[in-house]
């Protein structure tokens, strides 16, 4: 008995020090992309979220984790400001069409983000692009309507995308905005009484960029183009997915001082059974032989992928696959992914043209990223199977 307590207390003093240590240490920043309203994280959106009410003063806002078709149909909202704000915003057609009726009524739609979707890349005729500038003099944007000052000029942080509007039909679209360029960068749409908005550059709404002054400033003069209708419908279905109902355990983890009281009594549980183990006669285990199988070696090589959660490195084997995959039986050259390619990539295969650029420019996009989510990577895994699956038939 003398032995186990000098061995519990130098290992309470062992575990005390290492607590005090990991409480110091300094955190690791994550810069993955969130667009959530409650994380402060320099890509999620708490600073948007919370300081609404100084770009509108008076107004309430609802937020909601379901599609559009479900949040106007189910909810009854009748007169709202309705924002996306993700890299991705993918509206389907009875999206669309909901949000089509939504706004002739006289409300109005704002949607910033990288990437549209098919159906509205469909139906507005757009497409986006983007330019990567390293000098920070570089990268400005500015407004073009007439009622503000156009030669006010907004410098952009580096870590903030230049995404712009490559294609867009000029007869059924106003300018408000371009970067230094003169590539535009953000249009309005007059459908029926409302209007619907699409910017192209939703990073400018986050955390980190709303700490500074020039792009805090061009965020609000962007947001201002919207009334204030005292109600703003905001979105974060395409952030976060429908919302999973949180069971006990997750609830309990996600209290700092909850999770530390779990792992203290954890393991303090394992070290009595370990030390209990000593004093009794342990089973021989029955190593079998290793199976020298394909499918063993592959089980072995994912497990140690999944150890060590490293999605981009994953993410650039996928990808690395995938082209050469492509140049391999298709005869193309992947060194540029641009517009011809899609269009060639498109006609051998036979897949549809609309499918294919937007497994291209979400594999270009994940290409330039550095942090990686496990959406992200399982989204591109979807589509990269849903393009062999295609390609096969």
């Amino acid at each position: 008995m003398k032995s186990l307590r000098i061995y519990l207390i130098v290992f309470s003093a062992l575990l005390f020090i290492y607590l005090i240590a990991q409480y110091n240490r300094p955190k690791k920043v994550n810069w993955n992309d969130s667009f959530d309203f409650n994380e402060k994280i320099p890509y999620g959106s708490y600073i948007f979220y919370n300081h609404l009410n100084d770009i509108f003063p008076g107004a309430k806002s609802q937020t909601f984790r379901e599609p559009p078709y479900n949040v106007l149909n189910d909810h009854a909202i009748k007169t709202a400001n309705y924002l996306f704000i993700n890299t991705w915003v993918n509206i389907n057609e009875y999206d669309y069409k909901k949000l089509e009726a939504f706004i002739k009524n006289g409300n109005n739609v704002f949607i910033s983000a990288s990437y549209f979707g098919q159906e509205l890349n469909k139906k507005l005729n757009i497409k986006t692009a983007s330019d990567f500038k390293i000098d920070k003099n570089e990268r400005q944007f500015h407004f073009t309507n007439k009622y503000l000052d156009t030669s006010k000029k907004y410098p952009i942080d580096n870590r903030i995308n230049d995404y712009y509007f490559l294609n867009f039909d000029t007869t059924k679209t106003i300018v408000l905005g371009a970067n230094s360029d003169k590539k535009v960068n953000f249009l309005k749409y007059n459908i029926g009484k409302g209007h619907l908005y699409l910017h192209s550059n939703p990073y400018i709404f986050t955390n980190y960029a709303l700490l500074d002054s020039n792009d805090r400033a061009y965020a609000e003069t962007s947001l201002s183009f919207l009334k204030n209708n005292k109600t703003f419908i905001l979105d974060q279905y395409y952030a976060l997915g429908r919302e999973e109902n949180s069971s006990s355990m997750r609830v309990f983890l996600k209290n700092p001082s909850l999770r530390w009281a779990f792992y203290i009594s954890f393991f303090s549980l394992v070290l009595f059974v370990i030390y209990e183990i000593k004093r009794r006669q342990r089973i021989i285990p029955v190593i079998d032989a290793l199976e020298n199988s394909t499918l063993g070696f592959v089980n072995v090589v994912g497990q140690v992928y999944y150890e060590q959660h490293d999605n981009k490195n994953i993410t650039n084997k996928k990808i690395a696959y995938l082209l050469e995959h492509i140049r391999t039986l298709y005869n193309l050259k992947t060194s540029v992914l641009d517009d011809e390619f899609i269009k060639s990539l498109a006609h051998k295969t036979g897949i549809d043209a609309g499918f294919v650029e937007d497994l291209i420019k979400y594999v270009d996009l994940l290409a330039r990223n550095e942090n990686i989510s496990n959406a992200e990577l399982k989204k591109l895994n979807k589509l990269i199977e849903e393009f062999y699956l295609k390609a096969s038939k």
